[in-house]
């Protein structure tokens, strides 16, 4: 569940999803819908790469035990390639060497297939969900938000389906903040204000603060506030981009900011008690239930803009399998992304539910055993993300280091106005590989 935290974190996997301009729903195929079989008449394997543990690689299991019982001419094998997301990306990467030891379906960021569509190694699924019979008829009726299919989509067109999603949320401690009579933050500008608040009064005990993902801050800072998407075109050294930077380095230096550091996610430091906020994934708050010092309490509220970043895998399907397997995949596919399935899978993971009923369903929104459910609908209505490109990996995971090289020198007070400097020919050689 703590997957994105960690690749975004140490560079092993990233964000990595469609332009905000594409249009998903309105891809063409030269392929036509009724090429498709809609029965599976004879027994069909699909074999599905993934990487998920504990509670999701279990609910996983379960979904699929259950499809195989309402489709038993399908048999889905499940294949574990490791725990962690960067064991997965190295099968992928291996297996596109050789493209007859790829699985029929794969769990995946699509910028790790940027090369496998550019290559023509992966299915349109667009004849398919236009598919009244094997899919919905069209994207309309899907009830997947549009944001999330343009997500997994690659160059304009749909090679994947939403899978595991989450978004980024503000976590609070409500104990301290009512200690400090502070309300929480819903902008970034009080964000910044309510921080310095709580430091002050404090007596500098207590930071207000701090991002997980520094790469995730500075993308939707300049999309968010000077409108300028993350590609090649972005000088990490302009004034807008100058400003977004300093706006954290400001806060770690003046001492009601903090960023990881060592204790490498944010989640410890609050638990601890030793900063009263963090913006991060849902995902957690599992840990804020295992590990919050006794006397706290933790609150959760809708990310302190007006967009918010989506993140976690979608799931691919490659063109070497026949017509049956590929129409049997989808037929899974979609059961995996029903209203029901999405309800148990995000009730079983801390998962976002891709399906928008789901999403909105009562139950769901009043479940008492998790405090997101209730604000996920309305802090994910705006979704950005970051655009398929060559070397966008690359440039993503750049970011995070120029990030934190200076709040490194910030948070001994010194300047970083030179690492602005070499961040930016860093960041435009990552572009260029």
């Amino acid at each position: 569940m703590k997957f994105y935290k960690k690749m975004a974190l140490i560079g092993a996997s990233v964000l990595a999803v469609a332009s905000l301009s594409a249009c998903s729903n309105n891809n063409s195929s030269s392929k036509s819908s009724s090429k498709i079989p809609t029965k599976i008449s004879k027994k069909t394997t699909i074999n599905f790469w993934y990487s998920l543990t504990g509670t999701s690689q279990s609910a996983l299991k379960k979904l699929t035990k259950d499809f195989e019982k309402k489709n038993p001419n399908i048999t889905i094998k499940l294949q574990s390639q490791g725990g962690n997301y960067s064991d997965l990306q190295a099968k992928l990467v291996s297996g596109l060497q050789s493209p007859k030891d790829l699985p029929t379906i794969t769990q995946a960021y699509p910028g790790w297939l940027y090369n496998a569509a550019k290559n023509k190694m992966l299915v349109n699924l667009t004849p398919y969900v236009n598919n009244k019979e094997i899919g919905w008829g069209s994207y309309k009726d899907s009830g997947i938000k549009k944001a999330l299919w343009d997500g997994a989509n690659i160059n304009g067109v749909q090679y994947g389906v939403p899978f595991n999603k989450s978004v980024e949320v503000l976590f609070y401690n409500k104990t301290l903040l009512d200690k400090y009579g502070v309300k929480v933050p819903s902008n970034m500008s009080q964000l910044a204000s309510a921080s310095a608040e709580i430091y002050r009064k404090s007596h500098h005990k207590v930071r207000g603060m701090g991002f997980d993902a520094l790469n995730n801050y500075y993308m939707m800072q300049m999309k968010e506030t000077y409108g300028k998407d993350f590609n090649k075109n972005l000088n990490f050294a302009a004034k807008d981009s100058v400003k977004a930077i300093n706006y954290y380095a400001d806060g770690v230096k003046a001492g009601y900011f903090m960023q990881a550091g060592t204790q490498k996610y944010m989640s410890t430091p609050f638990n601890n008690g030793q900063v009263a906020m963090f913006i991060g994934s849902t995902a957690n708050e599992a840990y804020l239930k295992q590990g919050l010092k006794k006397g706290y309490t933790y609150g959760v509220a809708a990310r302190p803009s007006s967009m918010n970043v989506q993140q976690g895998t979608d799931i691919y399907m490659f063109k070497k399998a026949s017509a049956m397997q590929k129409a049997a995949a989808f037929k899974y596919l979609k059961f995996l992304t029903s209203k029901s399935s999405q309800l148990y899978w995000a009730k079983q993971t801390g998962y976002m539910p891709v399906n928008t009923a789901a999403l909105n369903d009562t139950a769901y929104q009043e479940a008492k055993d998790s405090k997101i459910p209730a604000i996920l609908a309305k802090t994910s209505k705006n979704l950005y993300f970051l655009p398929v490109t060559k070397n966008s990996i690359t440039a993503y995971d750049q970011v995070n280091v120029n990030m934190q090289n200076i709040l490194a020198k910030a948070s001994k007070k010194q300047s970083w106005t030179n690492d602005i400097k070499t961040g930016k020919d860093k960041l435009d050689a990552a572009w260029k590989q």
